[in-house]
């Protein structure tokens, strides 16, 4: 699954899952393994040894990735999460567009 519907620092809401109905914004995106990372959500708690001197040890909170199917990008102008399209404009560039107003994301 190399080509997604969403990209690092889109405004996304969790449609499955056990943190759904959550927003937040992507920070990273793996395209390869078809997952993102999405602030706020999916937190895990890892516990963390100190390694060098002067390292804190203790349990961290940290995100982890969710499949890029679990998200749904929401739209700027009406501001509901939306399925994207893909517009061809006259000058030939490729533009991504929210299917319920017809806005154009100006990414």
């Amino acid at each position: 699954m190399n080509k997604m519907h969403v990209k690092r620092g889109d405004e996304v809401q969790v449609i499955a899952g056990k943190d759904k109905g959550r927003k937040g914004k992507i920070i990273e995106a793996f395209p390869a393994k078809g997952k993102v990372i999405v602030e706020g959500v999916a937190v895990a708690k890892k516990h963390q040894k100190a390694r060098m001197q002067g390292q804190e040890s203790g349990i961290i909170h940290m995100e982890t990735p969710i499949d890029v199917s679990n998200v749904m990008r929401i739209c700027s102008k009406c501001g509901k999460p939306a399925r994207t399209g893909v517009q061809i404009l006259e000058d030939g560039s490729k533009v991504k567009y929210c299917k319920k107003c017809k806005e154009t994301f100006n990414d």
